[in-house]
C-alpha cells in the first residue's frame, strides 16, 4: 500500500500568503480540507484574505526576517489548529539593477543587494528552522513522516537575466540549501522541497507594462502564457501527497529558458 499523504486535516503555514503564489496555495489548502496560517506583512491583505476563507484560516502578521514574529506565527498555528504539518515559503522580493551602471558611473546599491538576500534566503531559512522545530513534535505516520517544507526559488536561479544579480543569487541560495536541509531533517521525517517557478501572473509581475507581460508570455514554449498561481498551488499539494519527493528542486515553467 503506497503511503500517499492527504492534505485533509493538515495544518499549513504559508509565507507571502496574502497575495500571488502564496495566496493561491492558502486557498487550495483550505479548499482541500486543510487549515492554513497566512504569514505576511502587517500592511498586506492577510487579515481580509483569512476572513474570506473562514475559520480554517488565520492571519499572523510577520516579517519573515524577524525571529520573534515568525515564532509567534508558528505558535498561532499550534494554538489555533493544534499542530503544524506543512510550511510553504512564498514570501520574496526582487530588484532589477545592473551590477554597474556605466552611463551613470554607479555601482549596484549594496543595501538593495543585501535586502534581497536577507528576505529571500535568511527569511526562508528563519521560517524553515522554526517550523521544523514544531513539526518535530508531531507523531510520525506509518512511514515515519512528520512534516513537509516547500520553498520557492525561481528559474532565475539557473537562467538569471540582465539586472537579476541580487534576485538570482538569492534564489540560487534557496536551491543550494534544499538538499542539506533535507539531509538535516531526514532523521525526524521532515521533507524539504523547492519549486522553481517560471513566469507567473503575480503582483511581482503585475507592475510591468502590458506590452512587456505579453512579450514575456510569448517566451514560454508551451503553454505559451504566464503561469496561473493555482498551478503552483496544485504542485504544492502534489508534493505534500507524494512522500518520495524530497531534497529536490522542480522547475514549473512551461519549458522556458530565460534569454539574457
Amino acid at each position: 500500500e503506497a503511503a500517499v499523504c492527504s492534505t485533509q486535516g493538515m495544518v499549513g503555514l504559508v509565507t507571502g500568503g496574502a497575495s500571488g503564489l502564496g495566496r493561491a496555495t492558502v486557498e487550495r489548502l483550505v479548499q482541500s480540507g486543510a487549515s492554513a496560517v497566512i504569514v505576511d506583512l502587517p500592511s498586506s491583505d492577510g487579515q481580509a484574505v483569512a476572513a474570506s476563507l473562514g475559520n480554517r484560516c488565520a492571519f499572523a502578521p510577520a516579517d519573515v526576517t524577524s525571529e520573534a514574529e515568525v515564532r509567534s506565527a508558528v505558535s498561532l498555528a499550534k494554538e489555533k489548529f493544534g499542530k503544524l504539518d506543512l510550511a510553504v515559503n512564498c514570501a520574496g522580493i526582487a530588484v532589477a539593477v545592473k551590477t554597474y551602471n556605466f552611463k551613470k558611473d554607479l555601482p549596484h546599491s549594496l543595501e538593495d543587494f543585501q535586502r534581497v538576500i536577507n528576505v529571500n534566503i535568511a527569511g526562508s531559512f528563519n521560517v524553515i528552522r522554526l517550523a521544523a522545530g514544531e513539526m518535530g513534535k508531531n507523531e510520525p505516520d506509518a512511514d515515519g513522516h512528520r512534516g513537509c517544507i516547500i520553498n520557492t526559488a525561481s528559474v532565475a536561479a539557473f537562467d538569471g537575466q540582465v539586472g537579476q544579480a541580487a534576485y538570482s543569487a538569492s534564489k540560487g541560495g534557496i536551491v543550494g540549501m534544499t538538499l542539506p536541509i533535507a539531509r538535516d531533517l531526514a532523521p525526524v521525517g521532515i521533507r524539504v522541497i523547492t519549486i522553481a517557478p517560471g513566469l507567473f501572473s503575480t503582483p511581482l509581475l503585475a507592475g510591468l507594462p502590458e506590452k512587456v507581460r505579453s512579450f514575456l508570455a510569448r517566451q514560454v514554449p508551451f503553454p505559451s502564457r504566464l503561469g496561473d498561481p493555482a498551478e503552483f498551488a496544485h504542485l504544492v499539494t502534489c508534493l505534500v501527497e507524494n512522500p518520495m519527493i524530497n531534497g529536490e528542486v522542480i522547475r514549473l515553467d512551461g519549458a522556458i529558458r530565460m534569454q539574457p
